[in-house]
């Protein structure tokens, strides 16, 4: 059931990333971040009450309610027009409660792959937080990209392999390893490539005027 939870996070996502780059409408992707939040609202309030007294069972599924109320949020500010900070700072909160969830998963269940997965999350929450709260709006495209990759590679990709039984525990150090090398190369090859026209210029002026000012 979690599984099921987990691709449409993935879809939720990959909509929320295009979003912000321009390919779809708002107030038409804030009823998909309805559906998907109520989702993950509903889905580990069902597991919880059903978990009996494991409390391993009841910290994994409290996770997805970060997400859940992300997208509520988010839909619901979308609709109303509300300002972004509320969701903005809300996000950072996500962010270091996600740095724990990873912790929890590297040291108490030693699942390296999803302990990388949540530090994806964490690191993609703490860019919500830079973009809706504290409106860095130069990271606009750069958050919409990271969003939409973090859509595929850390919610349909695992769900479909999790769902179809492909996903093997006994590889899940070398999938935590491949995560990690797959996230410092993309996202960092993504971040001059999707600066702004203007920060891209500014930049090579001040690296130009160094080079000559070293140069005398």
């Amino acid at each position: 059931m979690a599984n099921v939870g987990l691709l449409f996070v993935g879809a939720v996502l990959f909509l929320n990333g295009i979003m912000l780059l321009g390919k779809v409408d708002a107030r038409s992707a804030a009823v998909f971040n309805l559906f998907v939040g109520a989702l993950q609202v509903l889905t580990p309030t069902y597991l919880i009450f059903t978990a009996g007294s494991d409390p391993h069972k009841i910290l994994l599924d409290s996770g997805p309610y970060l997400f859940g109320f992300t997208y509520l949020y988010v839909g619901i500010g979308l609709l109303m027009g509300l300002d972004t900070t509320g969701v903005g700072y809300y996000s950072l909160f996500v962010a270091v409660a996600a740095l724990g969830y990873s912790y929890v998963n590297f040291r108490l269940f030693h699942d390296y792959a999803f302990g990388a997965i949540w530090l994806y999350w964490a690191f993609l929450w703490f860019l919500f937080f830079l973009l809706l709260g504290l409106k860095m709006e130069g990271l606009t495209r750069y958050v919409g990209w990271v969003t939409a990759i973090e859509g595929w590679v850390t919610g349909v990709i695992p769900a479909g392999l999790l769902l179809a039984g492909y996903w093997r525990p006994e590889h899940n150090q070398q999938i935590g390893i491949a995560l990690g090398i797959f996230a410092v190369v993309v996202f960092t090859a993504l971040w001059p490539a999707t600066k702004p026209p203007g920060q891209v210029t500014r930049t090579a002026r001040r690296a130009g005027g160094t080079t000559a000012a070293g140069a005398h």
